[in-house]
């Protein structure tokens, strides 16, 4: 067994009895280093596979932690939110709020440290006004072409999937009170209900994307369709 297979079977087992459990800080990446006489990079390769798996969760700057389990809900496709506003309420844009070149300072469970990232804030408007503000960050080193995107004439969104093939995606969906930066952009009360979407997307197993979009939960439904296994 590899030395990065063994360090995540060994804090899944962990995980799995109940020795580490939701919310316990597992050791810093450099204690594991000396702890298994490897590579920083095996630590972080064994941590990135946890997190993915959801088992473990990376805060910035605080440290690694056991993830609390969550009830998950399957989401088919990664969508065109812009579209399905505009089929919604009629019209749509994309109100860019900032934009910015910066390095992931992490490691996070989205990119490795150093990352050259573009950080992008903005809100999705339809005929009805806001539907969701977004947070999202584009690796530039996967996603070069990403600096230069005028995202004030195309939302991020609409580009990377025009743009970016995927071969990977994960979604997590929470439901959370609307902070007060949020409240003021989406124009709601403070601590009213909303859904929040983040998701992750990688192409080739390199990260392409990170976003969190956090929904007004009057103007926001959750679809799936699915067909039975083998039809």
């Amino acid at each position: 067994m590899k030395i990065a297979e063994r360090i995540g079977s060994e804090i899944e087992a962990r995980i799995a009895s109940g020795e580490w459990k939701p919310g316990y800080r597992i050791p810093f990446e450099h204690e594991l280093v000396t702890q298994y006489g490897c590579a920083r990079a095996t630590v972080g390769k064994a941590l990135t596979a946890l997190v993915r798996a959801g088992l473990i969760e990376r805060r910035r700057k605080a440290g690694t932690f056991v993830a609390y389990p969550h009830v998950q809900s399957a989401v088919l496709d990664i969508p065109d939110i812009g579209k399905a506003i505009a089929e919604r309420t009629g019209s749509y844009r994309f109100d860019l709020l900032s934009s910015e070149i910066c390095k992931e300072d992490g490691p996070s469970d989205s990119f490795a440290s150093g990352t050259l990232l573009r950080h992008v804030t903005g809100i999705h408007q339809g005929q009805d006004g806001p539907f969701a503000f977004e947070d999202r960050l584009i690796s530039l080193d996967s996603v070069p072409d990403a600096r230069d995107a005028d995202f004030s004439t195309q939302s991020p969104s609409s580009w990377l999937i025009q743009s970016v093939p995927w071969t990977q995606a994960r979604h997590r969906i929470s439901a959370v009170a609307a902070t007060a930066e949020i409240s003021t952009h989406l124009v709601i009360p403070r601590n009213t209900p909303c859904l929040q979407v983040e998701r992750w997307t990688w192409r080739t197993g390199e990260p392409v994307t990170y976003v969190c979009q956090t929904f007004r939960g009057d103007r926001f439904d959750l679809v799936a369709t699915f067909t039975p296994e083998g039809r």
